[in-house]
């Protein structure tokens, strides 16, 4: 029997995001707690259309980390998944579109988690970097997996996973920089005035 990976993967993935929207849903969100949503996936699809033209150097996965850190593993991820979709609406939608959106979706969920540790503070600032550089080859584990379905079709190999993983690397390592950059510049700045939207609209984590 035949197995086409690229579709195979393709409708796991939907799956999964399904899941994801549904257990969103079921939560019954108020609308003030949607609207820090749908504000910071405006800012994270507009950063990524501006720095279109560096690809691998965006400013998304640090604005969806915070996000998570902030108001939650569950938001999160509805940042990072609908920053994917939102954004691909002008840069251009394809089979890869519901591998972007888990992947950055659950960047944003993982950061969650780690916020909910209750680390020490200066520990838990360091973490959060060092998980903001290696959040970027997670995602391109999940993304770069498309290309491998792709490629194989209906044998994956290990030549062709070691292929495409090697050459992405590079892009990865440049992506993991960006994140360590990009959250210098707007942890700080995002984190404070997140908390006095919290503490005068009385918002918790989702």
């Amino acid at each position: 029997m035949k197995i086409n990976f690229p579709i195979i993967s393709f409708v796991v993935v939907l799956i999964i995001l399904a899941f994801f929207f549904i257990a969103f849903e079921l939560k019954k969100p108020k609308a003030k707690e949607i609207i820090p949503i749908a504000v910071m996936c405006a800012v994270a699809s507009v950063g990524r259309v501006i720095f279109n033209f560096l690809p691998q150097i965006q400013p998304v996965t640090a604005i969806v980390i915070i996000m998570g850190i902030c108001f939650g593993k569950h938001s999160g991820f509805m940042v990072g998944a609908l920053s994917a979709l939102v954004s691909n609406m002008i840069i251009g939608q394809g089979f890869w579109t519901p591998f972007q959106m888990l992947a950055w979706g659950l960047v944003g969920l993982i950061a969650g988690v780690i916020a909910d540790m209750n680390l020490p503070k200066n520990i838990n600032v360091l973490v959060l970097y060092v998980y903001a550089f290696i959040s970027a080859f997670f995602y391109g584990l999940i993304t770069d997996f498309w290309t491998i379905a792709f490629l194989a079709g209906e044998s994956i190999t290990l030549r062709i996973v070691l292929s495409v993983y090697s050459a992405g690397f590079i892009f990865n390592l440049m992506h993991g920089v960006g994140n360590v950059v990009f959250m210098l510049v707007f942890y700080r700045l995002f984190m404070e005035r997140f908390e006095r939207i919290s503490q005068k609209y009385g918002l918790g984590k989702t």
